[in-house]
């Protein structure tokens, strides 16, 4: 899995590429999201257009990752779900904490709206 990092104003955007599986690839997002935190950036959208699969671990990471976001005050937004893991975050229930959006302009509204 590899994760590269953009910049849309005050959001970070994530474009993450591969399963986020047990192993490295989840200990891989939650790394980069808590020194993304560290560095004081508070606003992130993971793009999960190119992740093929996500295991339990995966989700955990995902929900690390949130929970370390609202604590300190930010926000963890989702963007292109494949329906497979739309599918997976409906049936954990998941897909009432997340925001999620099919549109990288309406997602980057979203937390201007928020403000």
């Amino acid at each position: 899995m590899t994760i590269s990092e953009r910049s849309s104003g005050s959001v970070c955007i994530l474009d993450v590429d591969g399963p986020i599986i047990i192993g490295p690839a989840a200990e891989q997002l939650t790394d980069k999201v808590r020194s993304l935190l560290q560095q004081g950036q508070k606003q992130l959208l993971i793009n999960l257009a190119r992740v093929s699969y996500m295991d339990s671990t995966g989700l955990g990471a995902m929900v690390h990752a949130y929970a370390t976001a609202t604590r300190q005050g930010g926000s963890v937004k989702l963007l292109n779900s494949t329906k497979k893991l739309h599918d997976l975050l409906v049936i954990t229930k998941l897909a009432t904490v997340f925001e999620s959006f099919d549109s990288e302009p309406v997602a980057l509204a979203s937390f201007r709206a928020a403000v």
